[in-house]
């Protein structure tokens, strides 16, 4: 598996490798004692999730679950292609407020590890686009929020003609500027 650290620290962009002949291909998309084995430890995964996005243009985000139900994700696409974005939001860390972001498509087969303290978000490139993401804690309502997608500075790729299509929920999200983290940055003092 390559592993690719990004320009925020604890975001790693994964790529494991594909085994392919004239049927297709194979490859171990998540395996703890080969991560272990490059110096990566990510925490217990203990809900996967996966939905589809019909149009071109949909983003999904920017999500968070505070404390005490923080989760991790590692994402992948299923199919079709998207752009999937992290944001730094613990207090006091020195990338505060800064993004990070990677096209992940069913044809490169790359993961974006998000750890918790980070926003999390996506907009799908192609029609019919399938996310598929592991969480370190179960979905807890109570935790759920959401900072504003545009508010960020993000540099999205909007496919052609395409309108960001949002649910009503991400459509009335609070700006960055206006959001009080739940997360602190360990490095703090």
């Amino acid at each position: 598996m390559d592993i690719d650290p990004t320009n925020l620290p604890g975001v790693l962009r994964l790529a494991p490798r594909r085994f392919g002949d004239a049927r297709g291909f194979f490859s171990e998309s998540w395996n703890r004692k080969t991560l272990v084995e490059a110096g990566v430890d990510l925490p217990e995964f203990v809900q996967d999730n996966h939905s589809l996005s019909a149009r071109a243009g949909t983003v999904r985000g920017l999500h968070f679950q505070s404390p005490p139900h923080a989760q991790g994700k590692l994402v992948r696409c299923g199919r079709g292609a998207l752009y999937d974005v992290a944001v730094d939001v613990r207090k006091g860390s020195p990338t505060y407020g800064q993004w990070t972001g990677a096209e992940l498509s069913f044809e490169n087969g790359a993961q974006l590890w998000i750890p918790a303290g980070f926003l999390h978000g996506f907009l799908t490139l192609t029609d019919d686009t399938e996310i598929v993401y592991k969480c370190t804690d179960h979905y807890a309502p109570e935790c759920d929020g959401a900072v504003k997608w545009d508010s960020c500075g993000i540099d999205w790729p909007m496919p052609e003609a395409a309108e960001a299509l949002l649910s009503d929920k991400d459509a009335v999200a609070q700006p960055l500027a206006d959001f009080d983290s739940p997360f602190t940055w360990e490095g703090a003092a």
